[in-house]
Protein backbone atom coordinates (compact mmCIF):
# COMPACT_ATOMS: atom_id res chain seq x y z
CA UNK A 1 0.00 0.00 0.00
CA UNK A 2 1.46 3.56 -0.93
CA UNK A 3 2.32 5.62 1.75
CA UNK A 4 0.01 8.81 2.55
CA UNK A 5 0.68 12.02 0.65
CA UNK A 6 2.34 14.98 2.11
CA UNK A 7 0.17 17.18 3.79
CA UNK A 8 -0.09 20.35 1.34
CA UNK A 9 0.92 23.97 2.86
CA UNK A 10 -2.34 25.53 4.50
CA UNK A 11 -3.86 21.67 5.12
CA UNK A 12 -3.76 20.93 9.02
CA UNK A 13 -4.34 17.17 8.13
CA UNK A 14 -5.77 14.62 5.80
CA UNK A 15 -8.63 12.56 5.71
CA UNK A 16 -8.52 8.55 4.83
CA UNK A 17 -11.80 7.96 3.44
CA UNK A 18 -10.95 4.50 1.73
CA UNK A 19 -9.28 2.42 0.04
CA UNK A 20 -9.25 1.73 -3.74
CA UNK A 21 -8.32 -1.92 -5.33
CA UNK A 22 -7.22 -2.17 -8.49
CA UNK A 23 -7.89 0.27 -11.43
CA UNK A 24 -11.64 0.43 -11.62
CA UNK A 25 -12.26 -0.73 -7.80
CA UNK A 26 -13.16 -4.45 -9.91
CA UNK A 27 -12.43 -7.47 -8.68
CA UNK A 28 -12.31 -11.01 -10.06
CA UNK A 29 -11.90 -10.07 -13.95
CA UNK A 30 -9.21 -12.30 -14.64
CA UNK A 31 -7.46 -9.18 -15.16
CA UNK A 32 -3.44 -10.05 -16.01
CA UNK A 33 -2.21 -6.63 -16.87
CA UNK A 34 -1.21 -6.06 -13.35
CA UNK A 35 -3.79 -3.37 -12.94
CA UNK A 36 -5.53 -5.60 -10.28
CA UNK A 37 -2.80 -5.56 -7.79
CA UNK A 38 -3.03 -1.50 -7.08
CA UNK A 39 -3.57 -0.49 -3.97
CA UNK A 40 -4.46 3.09 -3.49
CA UNK A 41 -5.78 5.52 -0.36
CA UNK A 42 -8.43 7.93 -1.21
CA UNK A 43 -7.49 11.07 0.87
CA UNK A 44 -9.68 14.23 0.83
CA UNK A 45 -7.64 17.44 2.50
CA UNK A 46 -8.82 18.45 6.01
CA UNK A 47 -9.33 21.71 8.00
CA UNK A 48 -7.69 24.40 7.13
CA UNK A 49 -6.08 26.57 9.24
CA UNK A 50 -6.56 30.52 9.12
CA UNK A 51 -5.31 33.11 7.81
CA UNK A 52 -6.56 31.78 4.81
CA UNK A 53 -5.65 34.35 2.17
CA UNK A 54 -7.93 36.31 -0.07
CA UNK A 55 -11.23 37.23 0.06
CA UNK A 56 -11.81 33.56 1.91
CA UNK A 57 -10.72 35.34 5.36
CA UNK A 58 -13.41 38.00 4.71
CA UNK A 59 -16.09 35.39 4.14
CA UNK A 60 -15.45 33.17 6.79
CA UNK A 61 -14.74 36.18 9.67
CA UNK A 62 -18.95 37.21 7.91
CA UNK A 63 -20.34 33.75 8.15
CA UNK A 64 -19.16 33.66 11.75
CA UNK A 65 -20.44 36.90 12.93
CA UNK A 66 -24.09 36.21 10.49
CA UNK A 67 -24.56 32.98 12.45
CA UNK A 68 -23.84 34.78 15.61
CA UNK A 69 -26.50 37.03 15.19
CA UNK A 70 -28.95 34.66 14.15
CA UNK A 71 -28.20 32.61 17.42
CA UNK A 72 -26.62 29.46 15.52
CA UNK A 73 -24.02 27.62 16.99
CA UNK A 74 -21.28 25.58 15.92
CA UNK A 75 -23.09 24.97 12.51
CA UNK A 76 -19.78 24.69 10.92
CA UNK A 77 -17.62 21.46 11.32
CA UNK A 78 -14.48 22.39 9.34
CA UNK A 79 -13.50 25.32 6.28
CA UNK A 80 -11.39 23.54 3.57
CA UNK A 81 -9.07 25.21 1.11
CA UNK A 82 -7.76 23.47 -1.31
CA UNK A 83 -6.99 24.24 -5.24
CA UNK A 84 -8.52 27.57 -5.01
CA UNK A 85 -11.56 26.88 -3.71
CA UNK A 86 -13.59 27.07 -0.47
CA UNK A 87 -15.58 24.52 1.28
CA UNK A 88 -17.61 24.79 4.31
CA UNK A 89 -18.42 21.51 6.19
CA UNK A 90 -22.11 21.82 7.64
CA UNK A 91 -23.60 19.90 10.39
CA UNK A 92 -27.37 19.20 8.99
CA UNK A 93 -29.33 20.83 11.40
CA UNK A 94 -28.11 23.96 10.38
CA UNK A 95 -27.80 23.51 6.77
CA UNK A 96 -31.30 25.68 6.01
CA UNK A 97 -29.84 28.52 8.66
CA UNK A 98 -26.28 28.60 7.36
CA UNK A 99 -27.54 29.00 3.86
CA UNK A 100 -30.17 31.53 4.70
CA UNK A 101 -27.35 33.75 6.13
CA UNK A 102 -24.96 32.83 2.77
CA UNK A 103 -27.96 34.35 0.81
CA UNK A 104 -29.18 36.84 2.69
CA UNK A 105 -26.28 38.62 4.53
CA UNK A 106 -25.49 41.53 2.36
CA UNK A 107 -21.21 40.90 2.84
CA UNK A 108 -21.69 37.41 1.29
CA UNK A 109 -24.92 37.85 -0.78
CA UNK A 110 -24.28 34.49 -2.61
CA UNK A 111 -27.43 34.70 -4.38
CA UNK A 112 -27.34 31.48 -6.23
CA UNK A 113 -27.44 27.53 -6.12
CA UNK A 114 -25.92 26.40 -8.91
CA UNK A 115 -25.64 22.56 -8.21
CA UNK A 116 -26.72 20.12 -5.57
CA UNK A 117 -24.64 16.79 -5.98
CA UNK A 118 -24.42 13.53 -4.12
CA UNK A 119 -21.40 11.17 -3.68
CA UNK A 120 -21.22 8.18 -1.74
CA UNK A 121 -18.38 6.66 0.16
CA UNK A 122 -20.01 3.07 1.91
CA UNK A 123 -16.20 2.94 3.72
CA UNK A 124 -17.49 5.99 6.05
CA UNK A 125 -19.09 4.92 8.89
CA UNK A 126 -22.19 7.16 9.82
CA UNK A 127 -21.37 10.02 7.21
CA UNK A 128 -21.59 7.67 4.26
CA UNK A 129 -23.50 10.33 2.13
CA UNK A 130 -22.19 13.42 1.13
CA UNK A 131 -24.60 16.20 -0.36
CA UNK A 132 -22.19 19.17 -1.86
CA UNK A 133 -24.09 22.32 -2.94
CA UNK A 134 -22.33 24.77 -4.92
CA UNK A 135 -23.00 28.84 -4.48
CA UNK A 136 -22.77 32.05 -6.42
CA UNK A 137 -22.80 35.51 -5.74
CA UNK A 138 -23.06 37.51 -8.52
CA UNK A 139 -22.73 40.94 -6.16
CA UNK A 140 -19.34 39.74 -5.05
CA UNK A 141 -18.58 37.49 -8.02
CA UNK A 142 -17.57 35.00 -5.51
CA UNK A 143 -18.07 31.15 -5.17
CA UNK A 144 -18.29 28.88 -2.50
CA UNK A 145 -18.92 25.20 -1.95
CA UNK A 146 -20.92 23.66 1.13
CA UNK A 147 -20.59 19.99 1.90
CA UNK A 148 -23.30 18.27 4.30
CA UNK A 149 -22.49 14.40 5.29
CA UNK A 150 -25.33 12.04 6.56
CA UNK A 151 -25.41 8.40 7.80
CA UNK A 152 -26.46 5.81 4.75
CA UNK A 153 -29.07 4.95 8.03
CA UNK A 154 -31.11 7.85 7.96
CA UNK A 155 -30.82 9.54 4.45
CA UNK A 156 -33.25 12.76 5.37
CA UNK A 157 -31.74 16.16 4.34
CA UNK A 158 -34.10 19.11 4.84
CA UNK A 159 -34.59 20.79 1.24
CA UNK A 160 -33.51 23.63 0.00
CA UNK A 161 -36.06 25.11 -2.35
CA UNK A 162 -37.52 27.52 0.10
CA UNK A 163 -34.31 28.95 0.20
CA UNK A 164 -32.70 28.34 -3.31
CA UNK A 165 -35.70 28.02 -6.11
CA UNK A 166 -33.08 26.91 -8.34
CA UNK A 167 -32.09 23.74 -6.20
CA UNK A 168 -35.45 21.77 -7.09
CA UNK A 169 -34.42 19.75 -9.54
CA UNK A 170 -30.53 19.31 -8.57
CA UNK A 171 -32.15 18.01 -5.64
CA UNK A 172 -34.78 15.49 -7.84
CA UNK A 173 -31.74 14.07 -9.60
CA UNK A 174 -29.71 13.93 -6.00
CA UNK A 175 -32.42 11.82 -4.95
CA UNK A 176 -33.03 9.63 -8.02
CA UNK A 177 -29.26 9.14 -8.58
CA UNK A 178 -28.61 8.30 -4.86
CA UNK A 179 -31.43 7.89 -2.68
CA UNK A 180 -30.93 10.98 -0.46
CA UNK A 181 -34.30 12.11 1.08
CA UNK A 182 -34.53 15.81 0.78
CA UNK A 183 -37.58 16.44 3.47
CA UNK A 184 -40.25 19.38 2.56
CA UNK A 185 -39.52 19.36 -1.28
CA UNK A 186 -42.41 19.86 -3.05
CA UNK A 187 -42.29 16.92 -5.92
CA UNK A 188 -39.33 14.62 -5.52
CA UNK A 189 -39.75 12.18 -7.65
CA UNK A 190 -37.45 10.64 -10.44
CA UNK A 191 -35.71 13.05 -13.29
CA UNK A 192 -33.76 10.88 -15.25
CA UNK A 193 -34.71 7.38 -14.51
CA UNK A 194 -38.36 5.55 -14.87
CA UNK A 195 -40.31 6.62 -11.89
CA UNK A 196 -40.85 2.43 -11.56
CA UNK A 197 -36.93 1.89 -11.90
CA UNK A 198 -35.31 0.17 -8.52
CA UNK A 199 -32.40 1.16 -6.63
CA UNK A 200 -30.43 4.41 -7.54
CA UNK A 201 -27.72 3.66 -9.86
CA UNK A 202 -25.41 5.99 -8.74
CA UNK A 203 -24.17 4.23 -5.04
CA UNK A 204 -21.25 2.05 -4.98
CA UNK A 205 -22.92 -0.93 -4.10
CA UNK A 206 -25.26 -0.23 -6.81
CA UNK A 207 -25.07 -3.62 -8.87
CA UNK A 208 -22.77 -3.24 -12.51
CA UNK A 209 -24.07 -4.92 -15.39
CA UNK A 210 -26.55 -4.13 -18.33
CA UNK A 211 -30.04 -4.34 -18.87
CA UNK A 212 -31.69 -5.34 -22.30
CA UNK A 213 -31.83 -2.78 -24.78
CA UNK A 214 -34.19 -3.59 -28.19
CA UNK A 215 -33.88 -1.22 -30.97
CA UNK A 216 -34.98 -1.98 -34.82
CA UNK A 217 -35.96 -5.57 -33.58
CA UNK A 218 -32.80 -6.21 -32.14
CA UNK A 219 -31.31 -6.54 -28.67
CA UNK A 220 -27.87 -6.37 -26.72
CA UNK A 221 -27.37 -8.56 -24.08
CA UNK A 222 -26.21 -7.10 -20.75
CA UNK A 223 -22.27 -7.54 -20.44
CA UNK A 224 -21.88 -10.68 -18.33
CA UNK A 225 -23.86 -12.50 -21.41
CA UNK A 226 -21.81 -11.41 -24.48
CA UNK A 227 -19.36 -13.52 -26.19
CA UNK A 228 -16.30 -14.23 -24.91
CA UNK A 229 -12.89 -14.25 -27.15
CA UNK A 230 -10.84 -16.09 -25.17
Amino acid sequence: MSELPVVPAGISEIDLVGVRKGAFGSAGSGDTSGFGGLVSQIVMPGASLPPFGGWFDEVAEELALSLLDAGVNGAVDKIVIDRGEMTFYVKPEHLIAFMTECRDEPALRFEMCTSVSGVHFPEETDRELHIVYSLLSITHNRRIRVEVTIPDSNRHLPSLVAVYPSADWHERETWDFFGIIFDGHPALTRIQMPDDWVGHPQRKDYPLGGIPVEYKGASIPSPDHRRSYN
